[in-house]
């Protein structure tokens, strides 16, 4: 939530609406007080922002395709060695 500030907000609208509508970036203020940027810039560097976005967040690694019963059976089996352990090590 923004209070009492003016901000400078670009909204790209997706031509393909089948995944997403639309992006909001907030530009910064020092960016345009500088002077020097351009729009092809603002765009390059807000589709760098996305495209890190969409590999980190996607990506998808061996231990969230495991499905909820190898979770359950791994649970189980570390219960069992910690309680093993405790009676008969300790």
């Amino acid at each position: 939530m923004v209070k009492g500030v003016c901000r400078r907000v670009i909204v790209i609208k997706s031509p393909e609406l089948h995944l997403f509508d639309e992006a909001i970036f907030i530009v910064k203020e020092e960016a345009l007080r500088a002077g020097g940027v351009t729009g092809e810039e603002i765009i390059r560097q807000a589709q760098q922002v996305a495209d890190n976005y969409v590999r980190f967040n996607l990506k998808k690694n061996w231990f969230s395709k495991l499905p909820a019963p190898a979770f359950a059976a791994f649970g189980a089996g570390a219960t069992a060695l910690v309680w093993f352990f405790t009676q008969y090590i300790f």
